[in-house]
Order: structure tokens, then C-alpha cells, then sequence
């Protein structure tokens, strides 16, 4: 049953995390395969709070529990307050991921201040903060997880703030692995063609699939193998996996 109240110690296994954006799309399949694993997970959701129960309940059904976190991470403090709620709900913090990320089509003349500033604020500020908050609440070791894109590595011209703010994110992993190590691991992943944008249509993924040299596009599961290998691969940090059939040596 979900529940919003912290959860006992008889229900606590091995392992805690908190997975930013698993209200739906990538950032809830991320959270799903956590649970799969028998760990706690603090579902983080900004608007899509129907969303974030069913994944909820979706990790439960896995086996694992999980408790909801809301936070508009969009606004200074919120990654903080965020990191702090999910360990006092889930009593530890050992993986954190930062998947929350907004993707929005902005032509070169239609990118505005206001645009820019608020991608940037979901996209790369608000990982970087909970990052540096969660760092604080894993005295005893852990993994950071930053969800980027293929748009770090190519040059979209429709969404080049997007591009920009996620290749950031490659940099700020590689420099946080720097920073943090020993104690705890940053690597990140960058997706490409697993979960189209909802307004694109078929003709767009049959372009996708033609282009890809995999010749299909992927799929959320792609993404979590990849989350998965990360939390076990102890001898791995500062690393971005690509993950995207193949279309960044394309």
C-alpha cells in the first residue's frame, strides 16, 4: 500500500535513492527498475503527482516501496529541501538520480531570456544542487546518476538552449567524479531516440529509424540497464554513456 509516512526499519533493504522526475517517461521506468531491485525510492515530481503514485505503485508491484517528494526544482533552496525530505522519509541516501529535465523545440528566434533561464534552471542548476546536497547526506559512500542526452554531443539547431544545458550536465560529471572521489561515484547517461517528445509523430520516429545504424529506436529499459550497471560498476566514475543505437558515429 503507498504510503507518505518514513518508512520503519523493518522495511528497509540493502539500499535508498532518490530518482528526480519519476512522475512519467524515463525518469518513472528509472524508479520502477530501483524497486525491482528491493530498494527504497523517493519519487520526486514537480506537476505530475497522479504520475508519481502510479510509480508508486508500480515499484511496489517490483517489490521494492517507495514514497512521493514534491519539489519545483526550477527554484532556488528546492534541490536542498528536496535531497533533505527524501532522507528523512527514506532514513539514508545511497544512489541519487537526477533525471527531472525539460525538453522544449526553441528556433534560434524564438529563445528568449526567460526560456533560457528556465531550462537551465531544471536542466543543470537544479542536478548540481542536489548533487551537492546529496554528497552531504552519503558520509558512508555512493552513486550520482546524471540523466544528459545526445544533444551534448551533436548540434540540434531547434533546441540549442536543451543542447547547451545538457552538455553541461557531461561536464559537470566528469567534474564532480573529480571532486567527490573516493567517496562517492558520478557518471552519467545520455539517451537518445528511447522515448520520443509526445508531439512528435510517426513520421519522425521512421526518420529516427532510418538514421540509426541499430535501425530501431530504444526503449526506457535501454536506459535503466544502464542506471543499473552504474550503481555496480565500483571501478567506474566520470563516465557519460551513450545510449543510442549507435547514432553519434552515425
Amino acid at each position: 500500500m503507498m504510503s507518505s509516512r518514513p518508512l520503519p526499519a523493518s522495511e528497509k533493504p540493502r539500499q535508498t535513492a532518490l530518482v528526480t522526475g519519476a512522475g512519467r517517461r524515463v525518469g518513472r521506468a528509472i524508479a520502477v527498475a530501483l524497486g525491482a531491485r528491493g530498494m527504497r525510492v523517493a519519487v520526486h515530481y514537480h506537476g505530475a503527482e497522479a504520475g508519481a503514485r502510479e510509480t508508486v505503485r508500480e515499484i511496489e508491484r517490483a517489490g521494492g516501496a517507495g514514497v512521493t517528494v514534491r519539489a519545483d526544482l526550477r527554484k532556488a533552496g528546492a534541490p536542498a529541501q528536496l535531497v533533505r525530505e527524501a532522507v528523512d522519509r527514506l532514513g539514508s541516501l545511497d544512489v541519487l538520480v537526477n533525471s527531472a529535465a525539460v525538453m522544449i523545440r526553441t528556433p534560434f528566434d524564438d529563445v528568449t531570456e526567460e526560456i533560457w533561464d528556465e531550462i537551465f534552471a531544471l536542466n543543470l542548476r537544479a542536478p548540481f544542487f542536489c548533487a551537492q546536497a546529496a554528497s552531504r547526506r552519503m558520509p558512508d559512500g555512493g552513486v550520482i546518476i546524471n540523466i544528459a542526452d545526445l544533444a551534448a554531443f551533436e548540434s540540434w539547431t531547434g533546441y540549442i538552449p536543451h543542447g547547451a544545458s545538457k552538455a553541461g550536465v557531461v561536464h559537470m560529471t566528469r567534474a564532480l567524479a573529480k571532486r567527490l572521489a573516493p567517496r562517492l561515484r558520478v557518471n552519467a547517461i545520455a539517451p537518445g531516440a528511447v522515448l520520443l517528445p509526445d508531439e512528435w509523430t510517426a513520421a519522425d520516429a521512421e526518420r529516427l529509424i532510418g538514421t540509426t545504424p541499430l535501425a530501431r529506436l530504444g526503449s526506457p529499459d535501454d536506459v535503466t540497464q544502464a542506471v543499473l550497471y552504474l550503481i555496480d560498476a565500483d571501478y567506474v566514475t566520470g563516465q557519460t554513456i551513450i545510449v543510442d543505437g549507435g547514432r553519434h558515429v552515425r
